[in-house]
């Protein structure tokens, strides 16, 4: 682009010296890059948050370069503004009502692209059946669908009514409401819904209630769409099977850590493998771990692997092809 700019100077300078008009190519080439369409879906996308939510935090993007990066090529990008600390369907409540606040300021918008991180492919789930009218597609990006072991190890290390359960609520709720400050968001802590949620009785307790996208066997695949009160719904997901990609980022000694409660399948550090299915799976074992999935810390990643702004690419073209 900076090129650009200095042919097009270095050409009127010239121009005017030997008194001739500036050419229409020069003065179209000055003009701003518009975007290739590439990622311009029909829907606008709606980017909803896992655990600790916020959209951004002393300039720093939850989604690393993520909406940037789509709507350099044409996409209409939202972030979802939710509890960092509540259940799926608290949430849920809270991305309803933005959604409806959104389609009330833009009437063009009918629906929405639902893509969600973690904890936000339950919130997103939640939306879609009790509100499937708002949404034309939900993609869960490792997102705990089968639970959590961490969940059924906090639940157990600080149990409800005891010294140490208390001041874990306390400590918890403390920082789920300073993120939800720092990032503009209502305050609205509780997690111990959120981490009951998660484990064993609490995800088979939420996948009862809906259903809708989950595989009906083990490891298996779930459909590729539903269809909720006559509304179709379009549904993707994909995760990553690694904790540790590369060790200048420090969340790998996080899930580093908390990979080792998996003993029988590879995990993000808290998703694993099986649990992140849902609808179309379009691949679950990227060399990422869990923060990796939405480019944090600060783009940092493998190098023999997809970069993950490329994957947020690929498939915001794939719901354009879609007609999404």
């Amino acid at each position: 682009m900076k090129t650009q700019v200095k042919t097009v100077i270095a050409s009127a300078i010239l121009s005017a010296s030997l008194g001739l008009p500036m050419t229409a190519n020069a003065m179209s080439s000055a003009e701003p890059e518009q975007p290739s369409g590439f990622t311009e879906t029909k829907h606008p996308i709606m980017l909803v948050q896992g655990i600790l939510a916020f959209d951004s935090i002393a300039g720093v993007d939850y989604w690393y370069g993520i909406a940037d990066k789509l709507e350099s090529e044409g996409s209409t990008v939202y972030t979802a503004h939710i509890n960092a600390v509540n259940s799926s369907v608290a949430r849920g409540e809270q991305l309803i009502a933005e959604l409806e606040n959104i389609m009330a300021s833009q009437p063009d918008v009918e629906k929405f692209n639902l893509i969600a991180h973690s904890q936000g492919g339950l919130t997103s789930r939640y939306v879609m059946s009790v509100r499937p009218d708002l949404v034309a597609s939900v993609t869960t990006l490792g997102s705990p669908h089968q639970g959590a072991p961490i969940a059924d190890v906090l639940n157990n290390v600080f149990p409800e009514d005891t010294f140490l359960g208390g001041s874990f609520e306390v400590v918890s709720t403390a920082v789920g409401t300073l993120i939800d400050m720092l990032s503009g968001d209502a305050s609205g802590s509780d997690v111990r819904a959120l981490t009951a949620e998660f484990t064993t009785n609490g995800i088979a307790s939420f996948n009862a209630s809906y259903p809708a996208g989950l595989p009906t066997s083990e490891c298996g695949e779930g459909p590729a769409s539903v269809s909720l009160n006559g509304h179709d719904i379009s549904l993707y997901s994909w995760a990553g099977t690694d904790t540790v990609t590369n060790v200048t980022d420090p969340l790998d000694y996080l899930f580093g850590t908390t990979g080792l409660l998996f003993s029988t399948e590879n995990s993000d550090g808290i998703t694993g493998r099986c649990s992140s299915h849902f609808g179309q799976v379009i691949r679950d074992d990227y060399t990422m771990n869990h923060g990796d999935l939405i480019n944090q810390v600060l783009g940092l990643h493998t190098l023999f692997d997809t970069d993950p702004l490329s994957l947020y690419r690929s498939h915001a073209n794939r719901l354009k092809v879609a007609g999404l």
